[in-house]
């Protein structure tokens, strides 16, 4: 994730803070200096780091948390709190106007911010959500940007009006709009023209658009990885048509997440939601709280039950509950889980979302779980008669042989899988139990590690 390099240098710095039973002002001083030196080097911007150490220092300094029982422990809870009010408290919803009034949303953003497919995306969440939304193919400049729109309005089952590239946007924007009156949408997604730079004729256009089209939202498509310049483009789209909200992209990819933490601070402007890969589905609600926890290598749980449960089947869900119970995890569960765990985004996404999991035991555990491997687990697994499968006791040296020869792997491998399985079986007759504090809802999630 983004902020792999920001979690780990602020866990050092917790960590430091955790060891020390009384803290002294100095103390509180040092480590803020390091976070300091940690934002900025994550590309948060200068001046919102300047005033979120300010604030926290202040806070941390206070009696109640200096005197406390834990004063380490209320210097991250403050840190935490800083954070997610620097990226906006609230989650905001995008607004949708009322009954049958059709909602207009207008989509910007500078070419290869990743503009149309979010588009897409953003579609999909709203038919998931019982919505019939229209996109348009406005970007008449590109003729692969209406084709790729069209390509993924298929794949997300939604409609794409097109008027191909010899109508002016305008013009496009208040035919799809008619056309949305007249077939029951009550959501319009309008793909404008993206340019390499921020230039007067895409503003113009934009703003043309406005004049002559009953916009109800206008979201500014940002990439994460451009850092403090996603955060001048944010400004100067905010300037020159205004905007309700931002989407990010790209909040997956090796970059330092500065812009996350910067955008409304400098914007005003909130985040809406994160794009967590190139799949249609991987576009996620921005919850400042569960950045700010992720960020500060405090996992989250929350998402990461939302993802399983889109996944699970209820009933399935519950009789695999009372197998865990029982203790009846087989092979046959284990490659579910393995399954499951590529449905929801793959390992390394999953990892992102646990507590204190991060940097150099994410790797780690990566390393150990790479698809190669993955691909050598199944093998393994599938080389197994269904006795074997259910019932891992049966298995000696000399079905371990045939096991091993009909994979294609050493028979070292068939034993170390055996030992990782009993393990997590172990541990997956804990989970339902351990879970219930946060609902129960985790004990149908399994972990195949």
């Amino acid at each position: 994730m983004a902020f792999d390099g920001l979690s780990e240098k602020l866990q050092n710095v917790f960590k430091n803070l955790r060891s020390k039973g009384r803290l002294t002002e100095e103390d509180v001083k040092v480590a803020l200096k390091e976070v300091k030196m940690a934002l900025l080097e994550a590309d948060v911007n200068f001046k919102v780091v300047k005033q979120f150490t300010k604030t926290v220092q202040e806070r941390a300094i206070g009696s109640d948390v200096m005197n406390g029982l834990n004063p380490g422990q209320m210097v991250i809870k403050i840190v935490n709190e800083e954070m997610t009010a620097l990226m906006g408290s609230e989650t905001t919803e995008i607004a949708l106007r009322p009954g049958k009034e059709i909602t207009v949303i207008m989509m910007a953003g500078l070419q290869g911010a990743g503009k149309t497919t979010t588009t897409a995306k953003l579609a999909g969440k709203f038919k998931q959500k019982g919505k019939k939304p229209l996109l348009v193919a406005c970007d008449v400049y590109r003729p692969a940007a209406i084709e790729q729109l069209q390509i993924n309005g298929e794949k997300q089952g939604v409609e794409v009006f097109s008027m191909g590239d010899k109508n002016s946007p305008v013009d496009i924007a208040k035919a799809a709009i008619e056309h949305a009156h007249k077939n029951d949408f009550n959501i319009v997604i309008l793909d404008t023209a993206g340019r390499l730079h921020v230039d007067e004729d895409m503003m113009a256009e934009l703003v043309s658009i406005k004049e002559h089209v009953d916009v109800a939202q206008t979201i500014l498509v940002v990439d994460a990885m451009t850092g403090q310049d996603a955060v001048n483009v944010a400004k100067t789209f905010d300037e020159t048509i205004g905007l309700d909200g931002v989407i990010l992209t790209k909040l997956d990819g090796d970059t330092r997440g500065g812009a996350a933490l910067s955008i409304r601070a400098v914007t005003g402007k909130p985040i809406l939601y994160v794009g967590m890969g190139e799949k249609l589905s991987d576009l996620e609600q921005f919850y400042p709280d569960r950045m700010a926890s992720r960020i500060l290598g405090m996992g989250d749980v929350l998402t990461l039950i939302e993802k399983a449960q889109e996944q699970f089947d209820d009933d399935k869900a519950k009789e695999m509950e009372q197998r865990l119970k029982k203790a009846e995890f087989s092979f046959d569960d284990y490659l579910e889980s393995m399954n499951q765990m590529k449905k929801m985004g793959g390992l390394s996404k999953v990892l992102g979302m646990m507590p204190g999991v991060g940097g150099a035991q994410m790797a780690e555990i990566e390393n150990a779980m790479d698809e190669k491997k993955m691909a050598r687990i199944e093998a393994i697994i599938y080389s197994m008669t269904p006795q074997e499968r259910a019932n891992p006791n049966v298995l000696t040296p000399s079905r371990k042989r045939r096991i091993a020869n009909g994979a294609g792997v050493d028979i070292s491998e068939v034993n170390r899988l055996v030992k990782q399985f009993e393990q997590a079986r172990k541990m997956m007759k804990q989970m339902p139990g351990m879970m219930k504090g946060r609902g129960g809802k985790m004990g149908r999630f399994k972990f195949p590690f």
